[in-house]
């Protein structure tokens, strides 16, 4: 098996374009486990995260997932498309975390290539991308900027 074989021949450097818009395929529901797991893995103490008790008799009236599992849903659904071929994840700006997620709600992530450069290496160049996370109500919940630096197909394809 070569290594052109394990991804997709469409997400090389040379392949984004500034502009270029993307709706990613997967949708992923945000379950208890997710959330409760990863809320209490990085100490979140915070009961809007994991007390349902309390949450029942507050405006709502349940379980909010915490920010970081959302921006983490949307990177990792984004990167089938855009980061498959990334050497290397650059940064992460502008998190804008726009509206709360549930328990229960559906993610869905459109992605656009804001910037394009070559890099200190030949064989990458550097992707700026802005993902957007929406969810089952196409209501817009997590912005978020990515800079990767990503695979030139000219030096990587026949490999």
């Amino acid at each position: 098996m070569t290594m052109a074989s394990l991804t997709s021949d469409n997400n090389y450097f040379e392949d984004f374009k500034v502009g270029d818009i993307f709706r990613h395929s997967r949708g992923k529901t945000v379950t208890p486990l997710e959330n409760v797991l990863i809320t209490n893995l990085v100490l979140n103490s915070a009961d809007g995260h994991f007390n349902e008790h309390k949450m029942a008799d507050t405006h709502f009236g349940g379980i909010l997932s915490y920010g970081g599992v959302n921006f983490s849903l949307v990177l990792g659904l984004s990167t089938q498309d855009c980061c498959e071929n990334a050497l290397e994840e650059i940064g992460l700006d502008n998190v804008r975390l726009k509206r709360p997620v549930m328990h229960g709600d559906t993610l869905y992530v459109y992605s656009e290539v804001l910037e394009s450069a070559d890099a200190v290496r030949e064989d990458a160049g550097i992707v700026r991308f802005r993902h957007w996370g929406v969810n089952q109500r196409d209501e817009v919940v997590v912005e978020i900027d990515r800079i990767a630096l990503i695979k030139r197909r000219s030096h990587w394809a026949d490999r």
